[in-house]
């Protein structure tokens, strides 16, 4: 696999755009990391790095302040198509999020959208499956203090 562009598509709202500036850091047949700059400036973090797990389909970043300290670690739940004449990989954000505090509190986020695409038709039956899917196996991961299973591919890396 040779990756040369990345996609994210969002449901809601729908859209998908070229993440022209990230850079591919490791690409093999487990995981893309990348790092990159935040899209949109904002107030509470500037920059981060991303692990793209891909057959778990989970992709965790770690996100930092402007001042190079730790905000937190952010977990999508997320699909990926690969496009091998184009080089591209697009990943799908399937709702579901899971924050991970430095303080170890969890929170999980955006469920409401979800069921919002459900209703409206806006995910399939097996897509929201593979979510709810991924959902579980990431918090059990947490739950059985193995989320540094997943940190470990970004840390290691100095990102």
């Amino acid at each position: 696999m040779n990756i040369s562009r990345l996609y994210r598509k969002r449901i809601i709202p729908p859209e998908c755009i070229l993440l022209k500036d990230d850079i591919i850091v490791v690409q093999d047949d487990e995981v893309v990391i990348t790092r990159w700059n935040t899209l949109n400036p904002k107030t509470s973090f500037c920059r981060g790095c991303s692990c793209f797990f891909l057959s778990e389909g989970i992709k965790v970043s770690k996100i930092y302040r402007s001042d190079d300290t730790l905000l937190y670690w952010y977990c999508d739940i997320v699909e990926y198509s690969f496009d091998p004449a184009q080089e591209s990989m697009t990943f799908t954000d399937l709702l579901a999020d899971v924050v991970v505090y430095p303080d170890g509190r969890v929170k999980v986020m955006d469920l409401d959208e979800l069921s919002e695409a459900m209703e409206r038709g806006l995910i399939t039956k097996e897509q929201t499956i593979s979510c709810l899917r991924s959902l579980n196996h990431l918090l059990s991961l947490i739950d059985r203090d193995k989320f540094d299973r997943l940190q470990s591919r970004l840390d290691n890396l100095g990102l």
